[in-house]
């Protein structure tokens, strides 16, 4: 009798809660609550790397401490769409001013690649528009930059507590998500044979990780504890630069450690819209 009356209050819960889900549908509702906080909030599309931007706010980081380590968190968990490899742009809210800041941290194309010599590259390839995944396609880095820009403007913690999170994931590993697995398993079969340290760096055995399946990347993790020592210039002018025009010169790339040491992100007034009584910002036109 107990076992009946269970099922049956089982039944009408979940009956009432499926009807309050047809109910928001019928009038244009989600079907799933919003996160609402009293303090603070973090989204990605990670959620370890989430915890680590929540993390590094209950230590008593500010918004902009807290982003540089999730960025620095999905650089190292989702590297098909993230990294110190790539750009940043930042729009940030300061309270005290009542201003929203916008940063562009882009890189700009290697001074010694002309457009000339771009299209003869291009012809040489037979190819209409930059390969993605090509060495024409890289121009300089300008997420570390942006990190720092930040930092320096607005940040609160120290760089090495922002980046520990990331560096103690990047050596003793984190199971990586099921999406993110699929388009690291894509990208393990396009990239492999390419020039590089791909294979080494990204794959394990040769292939992309499995879902669930522990990554590991020290080598990431002593890029990071190096940013965290010695700050941006050790990513712009020292050993990092350094290695990367190296390989460019080696394997007929085109970028050079004079567009590292040159690269600086730049701070902007942001475009701004009034719409439907809100002000919408954007970043303008790079």
């Amino acid at each position: 009798m107990k076992t009946v009356l269970i099922l049956i209050l089982l039944t009408t819960l979940m009956h009432g809660e499926l009807m309050a889900q047809i109910d928001r549908q019928n009038e244009r509702y989600v079907t799933r609550s919003e996160v609402i906080a009293a303090n603070g909030m973090v989204a990605t599309s990670q959620p370890l790397a989430a915890q680590v931007g929540l993390d590094i706010l209950r230590q008593g980081g500010n918004a902009i401490d807290a982003a540089i380590a999730a960025n620095a968190a999905m650089g190292l968990m989702e590297p098909t769409g993230n990294g110190i490899g790539g750009d940043l742009f930042a729009l940030v809210w300061h309270e005290e001013s009542g201003r929203v800041y916008a940063l562009n941290a882009s890189g700009r194309s290697p001074l010694g690649l002309s457009y000339e010599q771009l299209l003869a590259e291009l012809e040489q390839m037979d190819a209409d528009s930059i390969p993605p995944s090509s060495l024409l396609s890289v121009s300089v880095p300008g997420a570390v930059d942006g990190w720092f820009e930040l930092h320096d403007r607005f940040g609160d913690l120290a760089m090495d507590r922002i980046l520990q999170p990331a560096i103690d994931y990047a050596e003793g590993g984190f199971p990586v998500s099921e999406i993110i697995a699929s388009a690291w398993q894509r990208s393990a079969r396009i990239l492999s044979g390419r020039t590089g340290a791909f294979v080494e760096t990204f794959t394990i055995d040769g292939r992309g990780p499995e879902k669930g399946e522990i990554f590991r990347n020290p080598d990431l993790g002593n890029t990071y504890r190096l940013l965290a020592e010695e700050g941006r210039d050790a990513f712009y002018r020292g050993e990092i630069a350094r290695k990367i025009d190296t390989f460019m010169r080696e394997h007929g790339g085109y970028l050079r450690f004079e567009d590292f040491d040159e690269h600086r992100s730049e701070w902007h007034e942001p475009l701004v819209a009034s719409y439907r009584g809100y002000d919408v910002y954007q970043i303008g036109q790079n």
